[in-house]
């Protein structure tokens, strides 16, 4: 079967797609990327054929980090934010524009058509004019539910989630009504996760239901008295080895187990001022630090015996050899810590990631607080919390229960080609 996966954003949203791509591949199915230009590479490198889709994802990514920083530290500054949110909508709807051609010329003859999280519109209207079967991949429970904060009661959050469904398409309905028009469809009559409902598409969700409990039994009564097929197959990691894994791991085996320090993909404002906060907080606790590059340039950075900055790593080694994990609350980062049996701790930045933090809290193995309110003094009493004995029992408690990655990897590639089989014979 010829099957077009499709995802957006950096290298964390487009890498649940890449390993399902790469398992469907291995069965050999016909398979064609089309991610972000930057990311190309990144999806041939993983021997992955790839088309550009959309505009490079850099600067946007970028754009949202400094966006919420800002609201987080200074949300009076009403100018500032509304000329971010002005280039925000104009690059969403030049990037939508372009992803919907581009998708429109990959997915030609196509049997199935999967998109990531970010920017499903695209795929949804090409999917609906080929008539072909769409699959979504989320790795963050988005649709309407009623557990969005454990504080939050059931019915508000249910009612907050949709007026932001509805707020948002009604945004952008003049420009996804344009593009709808180039592919012979009629205006969309609701936001786009009613209309992927309506078309019973499957919507894989790429985590591990303990993180998010009860979500399963929630979408089981259905959607408007429809019901939605929402499986849960827990987190996509390609988890291969680096370059870095072996000199990471022999200076672990030279002292006392690190803590690990990670941001992701976006780079993160003062690296040498995060640098040197995070060596003096760990000097402070005695404990040594390994911070991940990701997209920072730390090379400006100061240099102590204690903390050693690395490049990308595999985590799926490294990090049951540390005592914590401190990173930005992706959801990949996140399931790679609870499978290790590691506690960890959110320093947060974009609207997603706190949610995780809160459910981490649930579970009792980690905490969380906005990155940009982080502070030495902040960091140190956070790490003594989640450096707790108990913390560290919970977590190896929790490991055993988590979805293993090869697991997650053949559940989702098995839902795929059920799929696809059965839009086929129907």
């Amino acid at each position: 079967m010829k099957l077009v996966l499709s995802s957006y954003g950096g290298r964390g949203d487009i890498e649940p797609a890449v390993v399902v791509g790469r398992e469907l591949l291995r069965r050999g199915h016909d398979i064609r990327m089309a991610v972000p230009p930057n990311l190309v590479g990144f999806a041939e490198a993983a021997g992955l054929p790839a088309v550009s889709y959309g505009l490079d994802s850099t600067d946007i990514l970028e754009l949202q980090w400094r966006y919420f920083t800002l609201y987080g530290r200074t949300p009076w500054k009403l100018k500032e934010l509304n000329r971010m949110a002005a280039e925000t909508a104009q690059f969403a709807q030049a990037c939508w524009a372009e992803m919907t051609r581009n998708l429109a010329s990959a997915a030609q003859g196509a049997d199935l058509l999967l998109t990531g999280l970010i920017f499903e519109q695209p795929a949804a209207n090409v999917a609906e004019a080929y008539d072909i079967p769409l699959v979504t991949l989320h790795y963050f429970p988005y649709r309407v539910h009623g557990q969005l904060l454990p504080l939050l009661p059931a019915p508000l959050s249910r009612m907050a989630m949709t007026v932001n469904e509805w707020t948002a398409w009604r945004g952008t309905r003049k420009g996804e009504d344009a593009q709808r028009r180039e592919l012979g469809l009629p205006k969309a009559a609701g936001p786009v996760p009613r209309r992927v409902a309506d078309r019973s598409s499957l919507e894989i969700q790429a985590y591990d239901e303990l993180v998010f409990p009860r979500l399963a039994a929630e979408w089981a009564k259905g959607n408007r008295h429809r019901p939605v097929n929402r499986p849960f197959v827990g987190a996509l990691a390609m988890a291969s080895p680096t370059e870095s894994d072996e000199a990471v791991a022999a200076w672990i085996a030279e002292g006392s187990p690190p803590i690990f320090f990670g941001f992701g993909s976006v780079p993160i404002g003062s690296p040498a001022d995060t640098i040197a906060m995070i060596a003096t907080a760990c000097a402070q606790l005695g404990e040594r630090a390994i911070v991940g590059a990701g997209g920072t340039d730390y090379g400006d950075a100061p240099s102590f015996d204690h903390v050693k900055v690395v490049g990308q790593v595999n985590y799926a080694t490294i990090f049951p050899s540390c005592r914590a994990v401190v990173h930005h609350g992706g959801s990949g980062t996140l399931a790679a810590c609870l499978r290790a049996g590691v506690p960890q701790l959110v320093l947060w930045t974009l609207p997603d990631q706190p949610f995780f933090a809160a459910q981490l809290k649930r579970l009792k193995v980690g905490a969380g607080r906005r990155f940009s309110t982080t502070t030495e003094k902040s960091l140190v009493k956070d790490l003594r919390r989640i450096l707790a004995p108990e913390f560290a029992a919970r977590a190896r408690e929790i490991a055993p229960r988590m979805t293993t990655r090869d697991d997650a990897v053949v559940a989702a590639a098995d839902r795929v080609e059920e799929f696809a089989r059965l839009k086929c014979r129907a």
